[in-house]
This record gives structure tokens, C-alpha cells and sequence, in this order.
């Protein structure tokens, strides 16, 4: 294994699995600054991590073993997505990095929330949980279609071929920008943020991801949070290493990720401090435009126009 192999697997672990955190805590910063606050500081995450993981957890009446197993297969499931995307081209081989898996690891968590709620009965964590799998047909529909109009430019779904296949001049043809509409609005869905979802509210007839949590306490509660931590990181890679101008060298692309990253999290805090939630019903088709834009992409590649 090359020295740069060896370098871009000690970043993805210590990436993934360590500093997702920082990522949504960073957004909530740079995000109260913007309004006029001090804000939690970007550490905050860890700080609530640590609290949630020295308290107790909270047995449910009625529950089955799938609310007890739920949080820690949904964080198992976010350790393989981390292990599955590669923050540069000579990524090492843990468990392969085919762009699919990556999508079934994200519906499998999702799926195992809901599973959850649904364990729990609770009227708003069922809520929450129905939002989240109505919102998931349009945001896996248009991850796929965002990442097929790179495979086709790049002929692999090997995320590792698809990020040395970009690299250099991503933007060369406007084909890979269209692409990149639809997986903008998919970073947003995924994250949570607004305007599809607000990770600040606490109104239970009004919040989404948040929703499926509302029974869980202590070292669960963590193993949520940090799974949502980990969606930030599993999805603005990609969009940074794929998607947006990257250079060849995996020693540029891994020097340059945390600058790509930091200015992703600040881009989501200006569109949650310029953007008002977006009304429920409204978000399949914010999304379903995303979509089109990727598949008029598609349509173009296969018509030979780039």
C-alpha cells in the first residue's frame, strides 16, 4: 500500500469516525454569526456526546428488540457509509466503495428509524418517521440520478474512479454541474437542514429527522446523534471530492478537503439563514426539480452532446 493510500485511510477513519461532529457544529457557528449571535461553539456536538453517553437509557413499555438494537445498528450502519466513501482516489479497500452501497447504507439507517418509531408508537416519532420515508423515495431518486450523470462521464460507480475520473477540470463540460444541482439538494435533505428540515426546533408537529429520537435518552441518544453527525460527513465528501473542482495528486485532494469542507458548512449556514422551511408538502417537488436537472443531464450525455 502506497504512502498515500495509506494517509487518504488514516483521514476517512479519523475523518469519519472523529471529527463528523465537528462538521454540523461548525454549520450551527458560523450560522449564529451570521445572525448577530455568539452561537455554541463548533465543539458543542462532542460536549453533547459526551453528556448523552454518562447518562442512563430509557426502556419503553411495550418495545420489542428493535427499539433497543435501533440506535446501534443505525450508527453501525453510518461506520460502513464512512468506510465506503473515500475522501480522495487512492482510498484504501475497506469494504469497497461502489456508489449503490453507499446509497443502501443510507435507506438501511433510515429504514431502521423508522422501524423504531413504529416500535415505540409514539404519535410524533411515527410523524417524523413517515415525513422522513415520504421525503426518501425523491432524495434516493435524485442521488441516483445526481451520481449517474457522473458514472456515465467517468464509466465506473466506484466512487474512487469517479472521484480520479473528475478530477482536474469537473467543470470542463456543463454536463457535471447539472449533476451537481440535484446533489446540492440532496446534501440539504440528507443533513437535515433547511429548507427542508430545521435542526433547531423542537416543535414535534413540525420537525422531521428529529422525530424518530424523541424516545431515545442517554448512550442511544448518542449513537443517534453521532449517526446524523456522520450523514454531514458521508455526504459533503462526496459532494467536495466528486462534484465541485478537485485536483489529480491525492496529496492536493487531501490537503484541500478541509478547506472544500469548511466552505460547504459555511455555505449550508448562509442557505439556513436565507431560507425559511419549506412546507412539507412542498419538498417532493423542490426535490423532483433536482432530479429533472440531473436527468436532463443524463438525457444529454446519452445524446453524445458532452
Amino acid at each position: 500500500m502506497s504512502a498515500g493510500a495509506l494517509a487518504a485511510g488514516a483521514v476517512q477513519l479519523a475523518g469519519g469516525l472523529l471529527l463528523a461532529p465537528l462538521l454540523p457544529g461548525l454549520v450551527q457557528q458560523v450560522k449564529a454569526r451570521l445572525q448577530g449571535r455568539r452561537g455554541p461553539g463548533p465543539l458543542q456536538p462532542y460536549r453533547e456526546l459526551r453528556r448523552l453517553w454518562h447518562r442512563s437509557t430509557v426502556a419503553v413499555e411495550h418495545t420489542s428488540i428493535v427499539y433497543r438494537l435501533a440506535p446501534a445498528a443505525i450508527a453501525a450502519s453510518m461506520v460502513v457509509a464512512v468506510l465506503v466513501v473515500p475522501v480522495a482516489a487512492q482510498a484504501p479497500q475497506w469494504v469497497g466503495h461502489d456508489a449503490l452501497v453507499l446509497v443502501g447504507l443510507l435507506a438501511l439507517a433510515r429504514f431502521l428509524a423508522a422501524a423504531a418509531a413504529w416500535d415505540t408508537g409514539n404519535g410524533f416519532a411515527l410523524m417524523g418517521a413517515s415525513r422522513d420515508l415520504t421525503l426518501a423515495v425523491f432524495v434516493e431518486g435524485t442521488l441516483l440520478l445526481s451520481l449517474a450523470v457522473v458514472t456515465l462521464g467517468t464509466g465506473t460507480t466506484d466512487l474512487r474512479g469517479m472521484i480520479a475520473g473528475s478530477a482536474g477540470a469537473v467543470w470542463a463540460s456543463p454536463l457535471p454541474a447539472l449533476g451537481a444541482v440535484g446533489f446540492a439538494l440532496v446534501v440539504l435533505a440528507e443533513t437535515g437542514r433547511q429548507p427542508v428540515d430545521n435542526p433547531d426546533t423542537h416543535l414535534e408537529l413540525t420537525m422531521i429527522h428529529e422525530g424518530p429520537l424523541l424516545e431515545y435518552a442517554g448512550r442511544d441518544l448518542a449513537y443517534l446523534q453521532w449517526a446524523m453527525a456522520a450523514r454531514h460527513w458521508v455526504v459533503l465528501v462526496p459532494a467536495a471530492q466528486i462534484f465541485l473542482p478537485h485536483p489529480a495528486g491525492v496529496w492536493w485532494q487531501l490537503a484541500l478537503l478541509p478547506v472544500t469542507l469548511l466552505v460547504l458548512c459555511a455555505l449550508l449556514a448562509v442557505t439556513e439563514t436565507l431560507a425559511a422551511k419549506m412546507r412539507i408538502l412542498l419538498v417532493p417537488r423542490w426535490l423532483a426539480v433536482g432530479a429533472l436537472v440531473a436527468l436532463l443531464g443524463i438525457g444529454a450525455r446519452l445524446a453524445g452532446i458532452a
